[in-house]
């Protein structure tokens, strides 16, 4: 089984073109084909945290949500065609659970349940936009 999964990570290891992610591959096929990761894992310890994954995926949430202006998504939700609305609102769900899960994975499930009730929370006690009709 772990040959198979080896011979799979191999056909896409070449796909992959960010040299920040090849530590991680690295430690992965270690991991899939039973070598030791503790090599790989101190050359994944001696990176700044500026060259890590979980500072690309914060970096992207801060990056998407800066400037976070409901009243513009409102008015976008107002003038998109219902095809271009379907593109945008098929992949929240998964975003959601891939969020949660990067979310879990560095805080664990009670840690990240508090953070997203709190977020329901605010969500909901948030005003109403403005509306125009």
């Amino acid at each position: 089984m772990a040959r198979i999964a080896v011979s799979l990570l191999a056909r896409f290891i070449p796909k992959i073109r960010s040299e920040k992610m090849k530590p991680y591959l690295a430690i992965l096929k270690a991991q899939m084909s039973g070598q030791d990761t503790e090599p790989y894992l101190a050359a994944l310890a001696a990176l700044p945290l500026e060259e890590r994954y979980v500072w690309r995926v914060i970096s992207a949430l801060k990056w998407a949500f800066c400037d976070l202006d409901t009243e513009t998504a409102i008015a976008d939700l107002h003038t998109l065609s219902e095809a271009d609305l379907r593109k945008v609102v098929e992949p929240l769900s998964l975003r959601a659970i891939q969020f949660c899960m990067f979310v879990n994975s560095l805080i664990g499930e009670d840690a990240t349940e508090r953070i997203v009730q709190h977020a329901l929370r605010c969500s909901k006690e948030s005003p109403e936009p403005a509306s125009d009709e």
